[in-house]
């Protein structure tokens, strides 16, 4: 059936079922399908792979590593707080809440599952950028999602997080008695949400190919700023707040299980894992190299 359709011009511009054995002109193809190699649009119907899950994971931890780096800035403790805790609590529930609402909405709806079109290359993100001009003439609009749902989904995540931070946190806020602490978190959050919506839209392929060397660059640049704040830059000091201060102890784990995720989506070997505390063993072994009491100290023998 499909092998008598005429070809279509440009990548993404094809043809859909009109009934009666009749397809429409070259076009834009309805959203949640894609052009085949016979020009003609189909359903997306592919189960997600697993490196596009993983993607959406990380999609899902930056609002919530956000929302806690600046919940952490503004409680301003070395301990974790009553407050501190019962909103990192909220916001987790938030962005879990949002997650799982993203995934429902999407194809097939009401379901934990999702239905897609396979990323096959980088142009899949930015069709916007491929509507064909066929004979330099007039121009044929095939803007579409081609690698449906990964950009819309993340989208919907994103206003929903918003949403969800504005119907949860105050409530949690007044019932726990956390009192106007929780009001500077909310007021970074609606500026990060917005960026990140603003990031995604733009760079949501590049994202999308790079997430994991990010993931491992976060996790071994929030590593070293941690460390690198600590008054006492000592070996013995900086082996005793990672191992007894567990406000430190989680900060720490944070970071492993971030550069652990990297590690996996980029498919490397398990044994690889070993090397998940390497950063922060490197740092607090080389700090003495490093901190500059130590060249005050040698400047001053000299």
């Amino acid at each position: 059936m499909y092998d008598a359709l005429e070809r279509c011009p440009g990548a993404y511009c094809g043809r859909s079922p009109l009934g009666n054995n009749s397809w429409s002109s070259c076009g834009v193809c309805p959203r949640g399908s894609r052009v085949n190699q016979s020009y003609a649009c189909s359903p997306c119907r592919d189960e997600l792979s697993t490196y596009s899950w993983l993607y959406l994971g990380f999609m899902t931890m930056l609002p919530l590593m956000m929302h806690c780096f600046f919940i952490d800035m503004d409680a301003k403790d070395r301990k974790f707080s009553r407050k501190q805790l019962i909103l990192t609590a909220s916001a987790f529930v938030e962005v879990a809440i949002s997650a799982i609402l993203a995934t429902l909405l999407m194809e097939p709806m009401w379901e934990l599952r999702l239905y897609a079109c396979d990323v096959r290359k980088l142009t899949d993100w930015y069709t916007l950028f491929y509507n064909p001009s066929p004979n330099y003439e007039a121009r044929v609009y095939c803007t579409q999602e081609a690698v449906y749902p990964l950009q819309t989904i993340v989208l919907v995540f994103y206003f929903l997080c918003l949403v969800n931070m504005f119907l949860i946190r105050p409530l949690v806020s007044k019932i726990m008695d956390v009192g106007g602490r929780s009001k500077a978190p909310i007021y970074s959050a609606l500026y990060f949400l917005p960026l990140l919506t603003f990031i995604h839209a733009l760079g949501c392929g590049l994202i999308y190919y790079s997430f994991p060397y990010l993931s491992v660059a976060i996790s071994m640049v929030a590593n070293a700023i941690h460390y690198s704040l600590k008054l006492d830059q000592t070996l013995k000091a900086l082996v005793h707040s990672s191992v007894w201060e567990l406000k430190n102890v989680v900060i720490i784990a944070v970071h492993w299980m971030l550069l652990a995720y990297g590690l996996t989506s980029l498919n490397y070997h398990y044994a690889f894992m070993c090397l998940v505390p390497f950063p922060t063993l490197f740092y607090i072994l080389t700090v003495r190299f490093t901190d500059p009491a130590e060249f005050r100290e040698l400047e001053s023998r000299i």
